[in-house]
Formats: C-alpha cells, sequence, structure tokens
C-alpha cells in the first residue's frame, strides 16, 4: 500500500509531466512514440513524405520495438518500426543529438533489422528493403539539404550495390516550401493550431488536451523514469526533464506562453532561462 510519502511524491511528479507535455514537440522522441503510437495513417504520412513515395501503403507500426534476436548482442529499441504492403521494413528514429546519429549508429539499426528479417532455411535475395530513417534536429552533414540518402555502392564502378538497404538522414532545420518543409515545421510546433498537417495537428491536441490522450503521455513518462531507476540510467535525462518541466511551469505563471516554444525549440535561448531563473534539478 502506498504511504503519504510516496503518495505526494507521485502526485508532484505527475503535475511535472503535465508541464512537460506542454513543451513536448513531435520531434522530442518520447512525445514522437506517443504520436505514432496504434496510428499507421500518421506513420504512413510522415514515411511518404520522407521516401518521396506518395503511394507508400503502411500496414503495421510498432512503437518501442525491441529488437533482441541474435543472444549477447547488443539490444535497441526502435522508436517506430513499420511495413508496407511489400515487406519493405522502416525504422523511424529521433535523433536530436549528434552523437545519437552517428553513421555506427545507423549501420547496427539497418543490420539489426536484417537479422530479425531472415528465419532459418531462407535464401539471402528473400531479405526485405531495409530503411533506416533517423529524423535528426539540426542539420547532420551541414550541407543544407532536405534528407540525405546513404546507399552502398561499388567504389570501383561507381553503381550502385543494390543489397536493398537505405539510410536517410532528414534535416530538422528544414524549412522549403515543399511537402517535407512543412513536415519539419511541423515537427517542431509545439501547438496543435501552428501545425500544416492536419493528422499531425489532431493527435498532437489529442495527447495534449484531451484527458485520456494526456493520461497516456503521463504513463509513458513515469514508465521511462520507473525504468531509469530500475537500471540505474540516464539520471542525467531525467533530472533535464525536471528542469525542464520547472521553467515551464514559472514561464507559465509569468503569462510567457511564447518563451515556453522558443525555449523549447533553441537550446541557448532555454540555458539563458533557466539561468535567469536560477532553475536547478
Amino acid at each position: 500500500m502506498m504511504n503519504e510519502k510516496e503518495r505526494l511524491r507521485k502526485e508532484r511528479e505527475h503535475q511535472e509531466d503535465l508541464q512537460r507535455l506542454r513543451g513536448f514537440r513531435p520531434i522530442d522522441d518520447d512525445f514522437m512514440r506517443g504520436l505514432f503510437r496504434k496510428n499507421i495513417p500518421l506513420v504512413q504520412l510522415v514515411l511518404r513524405i520522407i521516401t518521396n513515395k506518395p503511394s507508400l501503403i503502411i500496414t503495421s507500426c510498432e512503437t518501442q520495438a525491441d529488437m533482441k534476436r541474435v543472444t549477447g548482442a547488443r539490444s535497441i529499441c526502435l522508436d517506430a518500426y513499420g511495413s508496407d504492403e511489400l515487406d519493405k521494413k522502416y525504422d523511424l528514429e529521433i535523433q536530436r543529438a549528434d552523437h545519437g546519429a552517428d553513421p555506427h549508429r545507423a549501420r547496427y539499426h539497418s543490420s539489426v533489422m536484417d537479422v530479425e528479417n531472415l528465419d532459418a532455411g531462407q535464401e539471402f535475395n528473400e531479405l526485405p528493403d531495409t530503411y533506416t530513417i533517423f529524423i535528426t534536429e539540426k542539420d547532420f552533414y551541414g550541407k543544407g539539404e532536405p534528407v540525405y540518402v546513404i546507399q552502398n555502392m561499388n567504389i570501383t564502378t561507381g553503381e550502385p550495390f543494390n543489397d536493398g538497404a537505405y539510410i536517410l538522414y532528414v534535416n530538422g532545420e528544414y524549412r522549403g516550401d515543399d511537402a517535407l518543409g512543412k513536415l519539419m515545421h511541423d515537427f517542431n510546433c509545439i501547438r496543435a493550431e501552428d501545425m500544416n498537417y492536419d493528422l499531425m495537428a489532431e493527435r498532437t491536441r489529442y495527447l495534449k488536451e484531451n484527458p485520456e490522450g494526456m493520461d497516456i503521455m503521463c504513463k509513458e513518462m513515469e514508465d521511462m523514469r520507473t525504468k531509469a531507476r530500475e537500471e540505474g540510467k540516464i539520471e542525467g535525462k531525467i533530472e533535464g526533464m525536471d528542469i525542464f518541466a520547472a521553467l515551464v511551469r514559472k514561464l507559465t505563471e509569468l503569462g510567457r506562453d511564447d518563451d515556453i516554444a522558443k525555449a523549447a525549440m533553441d537550446a541557448d535561448y532555454r540555458d539563458k532561462l533557466i539561468s535567469e531563473f536560477a532553475i536547478q534539478g
């Protein structure tokens, strides 16, 4: 039975989670998983735009998909793992920090999907095409391109290797006047009313304004916190979430909603406000 101290702690954490929720954007991985969970139409929209395949049909999608097929190998949990009608596989990942988008990580994600999708007795040519997609908050390659497509090639002949493995880096800073530019704008929005795509806006509104949706997101954050405590890891992430929640709460009290949006998108401005209000973890 929960004692009074535990009850008060849980209530405090719940209120802090509600504050965090206000500042979430689709490019925040915790929120993105909430957006995509049991929402194939939204996943399909995003993948159609990113891959430039307007007729793409997604048949399944799993968020936080655990890949643990090889005993002893490092396991990974995919943000969103989907299949299309041709059984091609898609791993959609949010990578806000550059170190999380390291090419070796992309290679590992791609290889894990390979191992997951070829059973004993199958021929190698039965291996499905795979797409490992990193949406990065910044322009990872710094060339101003909307999407960087990586594919193996025969260096000697200069021709594609055609092994069916594709890695895409999507530039989260891109704001061109096209479908992808509008999508990346939406990925960086806090408020549903600022979004271009109805599917994104409707789901964002549900998770942020509907009591049922808010409960889903709070449960998501509570589960993440519990897992972190059990594993004794990512204390820094939890502390960072607590600090941001305190900042959002302070800005809400002052009626500075525009600053909440700016702080969520601009790390330097966020740090400036944290310093200004002397907020500590």
